[in-house]
């Protein structure tokens, strides 16, 4: 049974056609999933906001009316439920998990911030393990703890899905060879940079990653550099000041094919990881920024509303990883050497 103190569970038909089964969609508490997990007020990161509301709520889904691919998305940013209904059609399980995120404006402010400030920041967050000085967080509530705990909490309470199929051998932790880490700006940094520690599926960046100040983007890679995917807007300000390319770059996907305007080409976009688009937003660089993931600010038909660039999202997420472009010189009017 689902106990409804700890879970708010819904069904939803599925979207594709001829599905006669219901999607499995869940919302639980990160504190009643694991009572290890605390608020970290210095950081504004909370259990419950200032109203008594939680705020550590997290999400799952999984859609039974189309052949599962064996992978689990885990999502690090806000809760998107036409992604996560997508992702069901793909055949993809998907989780987004409440953790420690929230330092971004309050943590390495110095000027110049030291090089590796925000990556450190980012794996402690990522993992709870001690990488920075800047904050003390514990492992139940870095990012991939919370993940574990859904997912096993998930499996233990029989939830549809086969949720145990994500777990190792022994249960005692995800098995991260089927995982693909995703988000969207801050978060696609951090799952980025998640990557370079730990061997992961796949990685999907939706207008990220940024940190143009720092150098972890150049690290050795955990993750195979054609595992990373990344697509954003040519008016986003990370893309209008270099920041995308100069990371793109120094990831290394410029090894696996040109960048590619997903307006102009069909897929498969030239197997290329790198993909914009250039469609109007009206010079609005804030709508551009959230316009590549499914919603209010994405590309649509102006006649059916229906979006765009349904394509380039399957692409993102379900692309054979060892399907590649071919090999591109790295961009000499890109800046690659940002500094305060």
């Amino acid at each position: 049974m689902l106990f409804p103190s700890i879970v708010n569970a819904q069904t939803k038909k599925s979207a594709e056609k001829g599905g006669n089964a219901e999607r499995f969609q869940i919302t639980a508490r990160a504190s009643e999933i694991d009572p290890r997990v605390k608020a970290y007020p210095e950081i504004n990161f909370l259990i419950d906001d200032a109203k008594g509301k939680p705020a550590d709520q997290q999400q799952a889904m999984f859609n039974p009316n189309v052949p599962a691919r064996g992978q689990l998305v885990i999502w690090l940013m806000g809760h998107n439920s036409r992604l996560f209904d997508r992702l069901g059609d793909y055949g993809l399980h998907a989780i987004r998990v409440h953790y420690a995120n929230k330092w971004f404006s309050i943590c390495c402010q110095q000027k110049p911030v030291p090089a590796s400030c925000r990556g450190d920041l980012r794996l402690e967050a990522a993992t709870g393990e001690d990488f920075s000085d800047e904050v003390d967080l514990a492992k139940p509530d870095g990012m991939a703890e919370r993940a574990f705990q859904f997912v096993r909490w998930l499996a233990k309470k029989n939830s549809p899905g086969n949720w145990e199929q994500f777990l190792n051998a022994d249960g005692t932790d995800l098995n991260w060879d089927k995982v693909i880490v995703a988000g969207s700006s801050h978060g696609s940094t951090t799952a980025s940079r998640f990557a370079k520690h730990q061997r992961v599926a796949r990685v999907v960046a939706l207008c990220g990653p940024r940190d143009q100040y720092q150098s972890w983007q150049s690290l050795p890679s955990a993750t195979p550099a054609n595992r990373y995917f990344v697509f954003s807007h040519v008016l986003d300000g990370g893309w209008v000041d270099d920041h995308y390319c100069r990371s793109w770059e120094m990831l290394g996907l410029n090894e696996f094919g040109p960048i590619v305007n997903v307006d102009e080409v069909s897929p498969p976009y030239k197997n290329t990881r790198r993909l914009i688009t250039d469609f109007d937003v009206n010079g609005d660089a804030r709508r551009a920024h959230s316009s590549v993931q499914p919603g209010g600010s994405a590309y649509k038909d102006p006649k059916t509303g229906e979006f765009k660039h349904e394509a380039v999202w399957r692409y993102l997420f379900t692309h054979p990883v060892d399907e590649v472009g071919t090999p591109s010189p790295r961009d000499p009017d890109c800046l690659h050497d940002q500094k305060q």
